[in-house]
């Protein structure tokens, strides 16, 4: 029988219904990228008041109960009654999609949100949300559950005469089902990255639930960085020998867009460290602002060598990757109409920036190059030696590639590849040593799974130039084997011979320093692949538990002790073996429990916050012994001793 298809079958989703409904095109997820992005949703509100001018501190407090509250001191939420609604501007802001002062000109001019959808979207999904706001010597509060008021507008005198806005929420967990724990390092992250961004703004951040902290007092941290983005880039090349010790910090404003631009080389980095903003949002996939400013670094700085006859007129210019080696810089920029591209919305299109940025940072960075000659020179012979290396390594790859010809097979001989040739399905997996390497070819599925068996420990190419890389054979293996291309070129998908690269290492301390090899390799040689989401880290268990004739994997320590405790009875008998390494499995234990995708569990390699990634792995993988020390002094400490494989 089929149903009959009319009218009636057309739903109106009305309200704050179609955000319920479909919570993921408004947030991203419902897991934690999109919990975590109602407190964004929030604290943006906070951030655009600032950027107009009208606020300077901003507080964000995770409350016990699992609430999270926001407040700053900004002109409060217009509380007077909104002329097309009939209801107040708040009740209006909180529960119509799509209402807020920032779509027509005058209530503000630049502002971080990127959808308009804010505030009523965090209200559709919390339990509750209640708001205050302070201005003309009056406090109005107002209650929501679930999208609909449930309080009037209650307005009482106020003797403080002080102004701004307190939204807090507790998210739903109907809607979010797999967790309802705010992260405190995640919020911390974005929120220190706002303090740079926004020179002057004080944010305090509190985190009240002492059980999660295991402590009697909250946690209180605050940022407030007057040096704004340069204080940004000083914190990130921290831990890193800078050419000069002047960070170059440029800005200006032209047709209503703001640039600022903060630059530092440093002696003893090999790879560029850009980040770009536009209108506080992390655009992850670049866009027209960092466009300009790559295209003027690279003009300016050749006109300056053929100008100081560091580059004689038969030499060719300087390519872009060896003008920037070593390089970090934030460029922000704030739009007044900003037009974002890609489904994440993380690179922005707007034409006009692109000349903007080039206009504004070739004037300004040529002028202080000629003031500061020394500083000119010395980011010119970094960017010289670069291009030799890059040149040595030219030849160190075309002999690699000439000796592989003759060999007439491209792909390294360890690799056991997979018969699908389809890049979307295929995996490979990245194994330690033969014997594990061995246990995989057997265990796998041989239609979609490949191994490559790794000997030894890896290069550490945080330490090496790129000549070393290329002569390196197991490095060689994985570039070949991966099809990842030149190290410094744009990162080419395509080109990618599996989308799921796993890196499946022993449950021990060598496994736990490969595994640490391997993600400085991708970090450092094609970031991209972290960035998109291509590396994953395998799960093997470390216990195997027989009671009779059933038995259990347990992946933790925690996981066996509990599976004793409270599963088994207490005077039952049972074995426990643990793997020492993957070689130790039989192939059809390793299929089971690490490589079948039904049973298996993965987890995906992500860079929430590129510029503490990158501060890390400079501390912990580069050539400089003293940071590492220090790191090692401050943490040890706070180190479970017993844990610790020794």
């Amino acid at each position: 029988m089929t149903s009959s298809y009319s009218a009636e079958q057309i739903q109106v989703l009305e309200g704050l219904e179609p955000v319920r409904k479909r919570p993921g095109m408004y947030i991203g997820s419902t897991g934690p990228r999109g919990l975590h992005h109602l407190v964004y949703e929030v604290v943006d509100n906070s951030i655009d008041e600032a950027l107009a001018g009208y606020c300077t501190h901003v507080e964000v407090e995770l409350n016990a109960d699992g609430s999270v509250t926001v407040t700053d001191n900004g002109r409060g939420i217009p509380t007077d009654i909104h002329p097309q609604t009939g209801k107040s501007a708040l009740e209006t802001v909180l529960t119509v999609l799509h209402a807020g002062g920032k779509f027509g000109g005058g209530g503000y001019k630049v502002s971080g949100g990127l959808h308009g959808v804010g505030i009523s979207v965090v209200n559709a999904l919390s339990e509750w949300v209640e708001v205050k706001v302070w201005r003309d010597k009056k406090v109005h509060t107002q209650r929501y559950q679930r999208g609909v008021p449930v309080t009037e507008l209650i307005v009482k005198p106020d003797k403080e005469n002080r102004t701004g806005t307190s939204v807090s929420f507790k998210p739903d967990p109907e809607i979010f089902t797999t967790v309802t724990e705010f992260d405190c390092t995640t919020i911390a992250s974005r929120l220190r990255e706002l303090a740079y961004l926004n020179a002057g703004v004080k944010i305090t951040f509190t985190d009240h639930r002492l059980e999660l902290l295991k402590s009697d007092r909250p946690k209180v941290e605050t940022y407030e960085y007057k040096g704004g983005i340069r204080e940004y880039v000083a914190y990130m090349n921290a831990d890193k020998q800078p050419l000069h010790e002047e960070i170059i910090y440029v800005q200006g404003e032209r047709n209503n867009v703001h640039v600022e631009v903060s630059l530092q080389w440093c002696a003893d980095a090999y790879t560029d460290n850009l980040l770009g903003f536009a209108n506080n949002i992390r655009t992850v996939d670049g866009g027209t602002h960092l466009e300009g400013l790559k295209a003027v670094l690279t003009r300016t700085l050749n006109a300056i060598a053929r100008k100081r006859n560091k580059l004689k007129d038969n030499d060719p210019n300087l390519a872009g990757e060896h003008v920037r080696e070593g390089l970090t810089g934030v460029i922000s920029v704030k739009v007044p109409e900003p037009e974002f591209e890609g489904q994440t919305k993380t690179k922005l299109g707007n034409t006009e920036v692109r000349g903007i940025v080039d206009s504004l940072v070739g004037e300004a960075l040529t002028e202080y190059l000629e003031f500061h000659p020394t500083v000119a020179d010395a980011i010119l012979d970094k960017a010289i030696q670069a291009f030799k290396a890059a040149e040595a390594a030219r030849h160190a790859r075309e002999l690699v590639r000439r000796k592989s010809v003759l060999e007439s097979s491209p792909l390294p001989g360890k690799l056991a590849d997979c018969s699908s040739r389809d890049p979307r399905e295929s995996e490979i997996f990245l194994v330690e040593g033969d014997s594990a390497g061995g246990s995989a070819k057997q265990g796998r599925d041989r239609r979609f799974q490949a191994i490559l068996p790794l000997r030894g420990k890896i290069l550490n190419i945080e330490k090496t130039d790129d000549a070393k890389i290329y002569k390196n054979n197991e490095i060689q293996a994985l570039i070949a084997a991966l099809g990842l291309g030149v190290k410094g070129e744009e990162f080419d998908p395509s080109q990618l011979r599996y989308h799921r690269i796993v890196i499946m290492t022993d449950a021990d301390v060598d496994g736990a320093h490969i595994r640490t090899l391997l993600l400085t390799f991708f970090y450092r040689y094609q970031r991209a692949l972290i960035e998109q989401g291509y590396i994953y880290i395998a799960c093997p268990p470390l216990y195997k538990i027989e009671r009779g004739r059933n038995y259990y994997y347990c992946y933790s320590d925690r996981e066996k002790d509990n599976l004793i405790k409270h599963e088994f009875p207490e005077n039952a008998s049972y074995t426990i073996q643990r793997f020492k390494g993957l070689g130790e499995m039989m192939p059809e234990q390793l299929w089971e429990t690490t490589m079948n995708p039904a049973t298996r569990t993965l987890k995906q390699v992500e860079i929430e916050d590129a510029a503490e990634a990158d501060r890390i792995f400079t501390i912990l993988m580069g050539d400089r012994v003293a940071p590492r020390r220090e790191f090692i002094e401050t943490y040890g400490s706070k180190l479970d001793l017993t844990e610790l494989d020794i």
